[in-house]
């Protein structure tokens, strides 16, 4: 308690100053570098102009304003991947709701980035919760394309973007016939030909495609060059082994492609195979029941025989209620290495994969999901260890800058707290 209320007392000071990249340094601190290495005792962190300048133990040699942590923990901020946050505010309003574009004429053209919503409360909610950056984008509907997702970061700023168009997904296995039309066989054919007619087009710009294939327009063979190129990885969401087989063999027939798979719920039945395509993983956290069919042989241990087998494994955000549990997933499979016969994470290796493999894995590998000199100053201090439940964040920086941590549940919480009636809320107000 002690190391909580002065930092939350020092918060103060850093709130009343304007938005801009601070230079601080934490001291007298856990530090989790977020890197797959084991947390550092009384370790610090040096943020400079926005990015980190330094990190290890004892104290270092520096005049910058120093912030005590009491030993409280010090962590990258945490990295989510596959959202939809900035995408939508309530789910069962159609005109909040830019998660799935069914009635578009557009599939692989599609692009997130411009109707990202910065003041979501989804947004303001995750940032509270130590969610710095996060890959988001829509769900295939229409098409078995989804479209391009972007990297943002989840400052209070109307600039969220980081990196527009890093990604595209599509949707195989059962999910993806159902859309192609009611078969794998359909899924498998309209991918290949989709891909075929990107790579015909690789050379070619939006402005002069001239598609007659029915399969896509030319905004969408555009879209898809990137891809056919390996200059843009394709997310291809995916859970039976045969089909991350098949998905792995599309390497053969087009070299050039940048893959890596999400879901993968039966991926410790082929993780060889995976590792020698030096393929990485956005995988389900903690399945072990099948919801479906192609998820039959799915346990809790399936990412830490994956990381056994030597594969890179992200946890996948979109495979819980809400992104914000990645810490407790994480934490879980800490706990699974204490039962018998399973196969978990070190906490190391837990907590870097939901940090600085996911943020490898979106293209910002040293600069986001880690503490490492040169990297973004995205940063957290907690209350306590952060993959156990009950730890919540009590300072996040975005590049380097302090951010707010109300949202409109917390003042909902706040007006609620007292219950006198004497004070009604203002909507009760004549």
């Amino acid at each position: 308690m002690k190391a909580l209320a002065t930092l939350l007392a020092s918060a103060a000071i850093a709130l009343s100053a304007p938005a801009a990249a601070q230079s601080f340094v934490v001291t007298n601190a856990t530090v989790a570098a977020g890197d797959g290495s084991e947390p550092i005792e009384s370790g610090y962190v040096v943020v400079e102009n926005g990015k980190v300048a330094a990190i290890g133990s004892g104290t270092p040699a520096s005049n910058l304003p120093a912030i005590d942590a009491n030993g409280a923990w010090v962590t990258p901020g945490i990295f989510a991947t596959v959202t939809s946050l900035g995408l939508w505010d309530v789910g069962a309003v159609s005109e909040s709701n830019d998660t799935r574009a069914g009635g578009a004429p557009f599939s692989a053209a599609l692009d997130v980035a411009p109707v990202i919503n910065p003041s979501s409360q989804h947004i303001l909610v995750h940032r509270a919760s130590g969610i710095t950056r996060a890959a988001t984008v829509t769900l295939p509907s229409s098409s078995i394309f989804g479209g391009q997702g972007a990297v943002i970061d989840l400052g209070a700023d109307p600039d969220a973007v980081t990196q527009a168009r890093a990604f595209q997904v599509v949707a195989l296995g059962e999910y993806g016939g159902r859309i192609a039309g009611g078969s794998r066989v359909a899924t498998h054919t309209l991918l290949r030909a989709a891909l075929r007619e990107a790579d015909a087009n690789r050379t070619a710009t939006s402005a002069d495609i001239r598609s007659d294939d029915v399969l896509l327009t030319r905004f969408d063979a555009a879209a898809l060059a990137p891809v056919a190129r390996g200059e843009q990885p394709l997310y291809v969401y995916v859970e039976r082994a045969s089909d991350i087989r098949s998905t792995l063999a599309l390497k053969r027939e087009f070299p050039k492609l940048d893959l890596v798979l999400v879901g993968a719920s039966e991926g410790w039945l082929v993780a060889n195979e995976i590792a020698a395509a030096g393929v990485p993983i956005i995988a389900d956290g903690l399945d072990d029941l099948p919801a479906n069919f192609e998820e039959l042989a799915a346990t809790q241990s399936n990412i830490g025989r994956m990381v056994k087998a030597g594969v890179k494994v992200a946890l996948n955000a979109a495979a819980m209620e809400n992104p914000r549990n990645l810490n407790q997933y994480a934490g879980n499979l800490v706990a699974l290495t204490r039962v018998p016969g399973a196969d978990g994470l070190s906490w190391g290796q837990a907590f870097a994969a939901i940090t600085s493999v996911p943020a490898s894995i979106s293209g910002m590998g040293g600069k986001a999901g880690v503490l490492a000199p040169g990297a973004r100053g995205d940063l957290v201090i907690w209350d306590g260890d952060p993959l156990e439940v009950g730890s919540m964040p009590v300072r996040v920086y975005i590049d380097g800058i302090e951010q707010p941590l109300d949202s409109h549940q917390s003042r909902l919480r706040e007006r609620y707290r007292d219950l006198d009636t004497s004070d009604q809320p203002k909507g009760y107000d004549w």
